[in-house]
């Protein structure tokens, strides 16, 4: 049995600062001994891992209040409400609001989920920032209007809502003034923020109100964004603003253009390429991260090597190699599937070029000095992403967490930077 409040996260970073959220309002609401479960719903392997943890939860904690909460549960609320020690079932809106944790209520059924396809307005709380110790992540818009054939995530989460821009500068600039010195920007997809505000406003414009009225932000950070939509602004703003952090991390897929149109996909290969040729022109220091998948349907060797030889034409050196896994429910589903232990040999090829080309990015990076953000332990962070292992004489207190300092790079190892503190 717990004797507090536990959380147990699977899945994003906009889970994590959901999850935060949730703590807080349990804890207000006066829970004990109860364990919330934040659930993942992207691919099968995640909703399996989901139930085990569910399940072990319960084993562990006899006694406690079990809750489930997260995009497993918004879509399969019957499903977690019938485990063995469930007590309650959250949908991803009521998760976000004070009063589903008044569990005493008679009115609080033991399954509280709603048609999150009829939300429409992102609630203000969720621009509060997760404080991660040394960062502070905001949540600026939740759900997605796109249908990528492969995702679920769309009937977990709803349509896209965003946060209006003044209540993102507000919680920034409170965030600021309590000592954060760099903000990440979050949500489902972060590329529509503004398509249901008035005036449909672009992330260009957002990203630019921040950075002018709170000028004393070191560093802004974006999320996972789509690379066809890095509007003009925005563009700009990579080009001529120093405190918006170089590094983008991008929601690729893929690498063949047929296998894009299966996906649904808005971008082509060659779209891709270019963006990160003109992003790297104007700002040399940019880094880039992207999701792909290895083995969609459908997929032959000649487009999967297509995906292989855009992780080096990109130079993608933070690559997220996700092997396909098929989502019930999804179109993907039913077109003809790619044999596992091809998919499995395709996901660790392109691990390997994900590799080759992360060590080529730090070797550049290597024997310069740069400004690095104190995370934890031994481990800091430049704006560009890369980690930095500091060694063990030189590992900074606990006070220093969530410092911005000058570190002097001595070379570099497996996937991340040597440093010393200057």
């Amino acid at each position: 049995m717990t004797t507090d409040v536990k959380m147990i996260t699977l899945g994003c970073r906009l889970n994590a600062y959901e999850s935060e959220v949730m703590a807080g309002h349990a804890r207000e609401a006066g829970l004990t001994d109860t364990v919330i479960i934040n659930t993942c719903a992207v691919t099968n392997e995640a909703v399996r891992r989901g139930k085990q943890t569910i399940r072990r939860a319960v084993r562990e904690n006899t006694g406690s209040k079990i809750i489930v909460t997260g995009c497993a549960a918004q879509i399969e609320p019957k499903t977690y409400a019938g485990m063995d020690g469930v007590s309650h079932v959250l949908g991803n809106a009521e998760k976000m609001v004070a009063e589903s944790f008044a569990l005493k209520k008679k009115s609080n059924a033991k399954v509280n989920v709603s048609d999150i396809m009829k939300a429409r307005v992102a609630d203000k709380s969720r621009a509060g920032g997760l404080i991660e110790r040394s960062r502070a992540i905001v949540q600026i818009q939740n759900g997605c209007d796109h249908r990528c054939t492969f995702c679920i995530i769309p009937f977990g989460r709803g349509n896209s809502r965003s946060v209006p821009a003044q209540e993102v500068v507000r919680r920034i600039a409170l965030l600021t003034e309590q000592g954060f010195n760099e903000v990440v920007l979050t949500g489902v997809d972060i590329s529509s923020w503004g398509d249901d505000l008035p005036g449909k406003p672009l992330l260009g414009n957002l990203v630019a109100r921040i950075l002018k009225s709170v000028p004393a932000l070191p560093r802004l950070r974006l999320s996972s964004i789509d690379s066809a939509e890095v509007d003009d602004e925005l563009f700009g703003l990579f080009a001529t603003e120093q405190r918006l952090a170089p590094y983008l991390h991008l929601s690729l897929q893929h690498g063949d253009n047929m296998i894009l149109k299966r996906m649904k996909r808005r971008h082509s290969r060659e779209d891709a390429i270019t963006l990160c040729a003109r992003l790297r022109r104007v700002r040399p220091d940019i880094s880039f991260g992207a999701d792909i998948i290895a083995g969609f349907p459908t997929e032959t060797e000649e487009m999967f090597e297509n995906s292989v030889r855009l992780v080096e034409e990109c130079g993608l050196a933070w690559l997220h190699v996700f092997p396909y896994s098929a989502r019930q429910g999804t179109p993907a589903a039913k077109m003809p599937q790619v044999n596992g232990a091809v998919i499995k040999d395709r996901a660790k090829r392109l691990r390997a070029a994900g590799h080759k080309t992360r060590t080529a990015f730090l070797k550049s990076r290597a024997f310069g000095h740069d400004l690095a953000l104190i995370e934890k332990g031994n481990l800091a962070r430049l704006a560009d992403f890369s980690p930095v292992t500091l060694p063990d004489h030189n590992i900074p207190p606990k006070s220093m967490i969530g410092q911005l300092r000058p570190v002097r790079i001595t070379g570099y190892g497996a996937g991340e930077l040597l440093g010393e503190l200057l």
